[in-house]
C-alpha cells in the first residue's frame, strides 16, 4: 500500500504502541517472506517451526543450532529473528491452571492477553494491568518489559511469579520468585537470550471494574506544574500529544470503580471533558477504541486502549520509546517539546505513561519509578531514524533507556552501563545457553559486545 493511500484511508491507525497488523506473522506455504506486524522488518530466518508441546520444543532445541523464539511479531527490530530457525510459540496458547489459594494463573508462553483474560475474569480474577494492545503474547511482552500505565503499576513482567523454559541444552527448567529470588529476577526480562519460555505464572487479583474519562487540550503549563497530580489521578493515566500548540492533545484517565467513584467534572487541570468517544489520533474514528465517557466495564475491556475482539487492517508504522526516571519526566518532556517542529512532520502520535519500579535486571524500570515517552511514526525509515538519534541526544542528560523491542540507536557500551546488573545477566546467559544457540544479530549488536 502506498504511503499516501494508507494515511488517507486507514481507519484503524492506532497510536502509542498499538497500531495495525495484528494478524501476527503468517507463514504461507508458497511464500517464504515473513514480516513483523507493521511490515517494517522482514525476518531473515529461512525456517519457521511451530511446536505444539514442550516436548516438541525440547526436540527442536536439541536438534537445531542457531534458533530464536518468536511470539506475536510485535517488535519493530530484529530481536526475534535468527540466522537459521525461528521457533514460534503460537500453538502454545492455553491456560494451564488457576491457583485460587496462591492467587496465580499459569499460561502457556504464546497465549495472548486477549485470549485468556476473559476466561480469567469468568473465574473472578484479573491481572494488575494490560498494555495498550491486548493481542501480544505473554512471553514476548515480558521478555521485552512491555507495559501499560499507572504510578503504582509495574510493567507486565512484574506480574510474573514463575516461568518454565527450555534452555540451550534442551533441558526444561522452572524458576520462581519465591524459590529462585535473584536468578529469577534476571531471567524474566530475558530478551530471548536464555532459552525458549514455554509457560509463565502470573500474579492475579480479584476482578474489578474500570471507567475511562477523557479530556482534551491540556495546557502544557498545567502539565509542567501538576505532572504528578495528573498522572496519579487514576489507576492508569495516559497523555497523548502531537507536541504542537503547547497542548497535550488528550488525557485518558482510567479509574477503578467503587462506591466512592465520582464524576470528574467538565474540566481537568484546564483540559475540557470529551463529549464523545475519541481515538488517540483525534481525527480518526473511535470505533475500535475501548468504551469511554465514564461507562464502567470489566478491567480487560478498559485497561487496553483498543478492543480485544477486533482485528485491525494492515498498516505502516514505526515505533520508538524511551524511559526516564519519573523525577526527571517533566524536564525530559520539555526538552523534546522544544524540538516539536522537527518531530511532528514524521509523527502519528506520542503517548506518555508512568511505570512503577521493579526488581527485574533488564527492565528499564529496575529500582526506578519511570516515565515512558512513546512515539508512533510514519514509516519513513531514514527520516525517522535521524529523529530518533536526535531525541536520544536530547534525553541523554536524563540517562534514558530504550524499549528493547522498538527502534533505538544508543551505543551498546552506554546502554550496558545503565543496567546495574548487566554483567550478572551475561553470566546467566552463559549458564543457560552455553553453546550460544539463542544468539542472533540483535543480541550480538546490543548485548554481547
Amino acid at each position: 500500500m502506498k504511503r499516501k493511500t494508507f494515511l488517507k484511508t486507514s481507519a484503524a491507525l492506532v497510536a502509542g504502541g498499538f497500531l495495525p497488523n495484528l494478524t501476527a506473522c503468517t507463514e504461507e506455504k508458497k511464500v517464504v517472506v515473513r514480516k513483523n506486524w507493521a511490515g517494517n522488518y522482514t525476518y531473515k530466518a529461512p525456517n519457521l517451526h511451530q511446536p505444539k508441546t514442550v516436548e516438541e520444543v525440547q526436540a527442536l532445541v536439541k536438534k537445531l543450532d542457531a534458533q530464536k523464539a518468536l511470539g506475536s511479531c510485535h517488535c519493530f527490530n530484529d530481536i526475534a529473528d535468527s540466522p537459521a530457525n525461528q521457533i514460534s510459540t503460537k500453538e502454545l496458547n492455553k491456560i494451564v491452571s488457576l491457583d485460587e489459594k496462591a492467587m496465580t494463573v499459569t499460561v502457556e508462553a504464546g497465549a495472548k492477553y486477549g485470549q485468556f483474560c476473559p476466561e480469567l475474569d469468568e473465574k473472578g480474577f484479573a491481572i494488575h494491568n494490560l498494555a495498550s494492545l491486548p493481542h501480544i503474547s505473554v512471553a514476548g511482552a515480558c521478555a521485552t518489559a512491555t507495559h501499560g500505565s499507572g504510578v503504582k503499576n509495574g510493567n507486565l513482567a512484574s506480574a510474573v511469579t514463575g516461568l518454565e523454559m527450555v534452555t540451550g541444552t534442551g533441558e526444561v527448567i522452572s524458576l520462581s520468585r519465591e524459590k529462585d529470588g535473584d536468578k529469577f529476577n534476571g531471567a524474566v526480562v530475558g530478551l530471548g537470550a536464555l532459552g525458549i519460555v514455554t509457560k509463565m505464572t502470573l500474579a492475579v487479583q480479584k476482578s474489578f471494574q474500570v471507567r475511562q474519562d477523557l479530556f482534551i487540550d491540556l495546557p502544557l503549563q498545567q502539565m509542567k506544574e501538576h505532572f504528578d497530580d495528573i498522572m496519579s489521578s487514576g489507576y492508569s493515566v495516559s497523555l497523548f500529544t502531537d507536541w504542537q500548540k503547547e497542548l497535550v492533545s488528550q488525557v485518558w484517565v482510567k479509574r477503578k470503580v467503587d462506591a466512592q467513584t465520582q464524576n470528574m467534572g467538565a474540566e481537568f487541570f484546564g483540559a475540557k471533558a470529551a463529549t464523545k468517544n475519541l481515538h488517540p489520533i483525534i481525527a480518526l474514528s473511535a470505533e475500535n477504541c475501548t468504551e469511554q465517557m465514564g461507562v464502567a466495564g470489566v478491567w480487560y475491556e478498559r485497561l487496553p486502549h483498543f478492543k480485544m475482539g477486533f482485528t485491525p487492517s494492515g498498516g505502516e508504522e514505526l515505533q520508538s520509546e524511551f524511559f526516564v526516571s519519573r523525577k526527571n519526566a517533566v524536564d525530559a518532556i520539555l526538552a523534546l517539546e522544544k524540538k516539536r517542529d522537527l518531530i511532528t512532520p514524521q509523527l502519528m502520535i506520542s503517548e506518555i505513561r508512568t511505570v512503577a519500579a521493579d526488581d527485574l535486571w533488564l527492565s528499564p524500570c529496575y529500582k526506578q519509578d519511570s516515565v515512558a515517552i512513546h512515539f508512533t511514526w510514519k514509516q519513513h525509515i531514514p527520516e525517522v531514524m535521524a529523529l530518533i538519534k536526535m531525541i536520544e541526544a536530547e534525553l541523554e542528560p536524563f540517562q534514558y533507556m530504550p524499549h528493547w523491542g522498538k527502534l533505538f540507536t544508543i551505543t551498546p557500551s552506554v546502554l550496558h552501563k545503565r543496567y546495574a546488573r548487566f554483567n550478572d545477566f551475561l553470566t546467566l546467559v552463559k549458564e543457560y545457553d552455553p553453546q550460544g544457540k539463542f544468539k542472533n544479530d540483535y543480541l550480538n549488536k546490543n548485548v554481547f559486545v
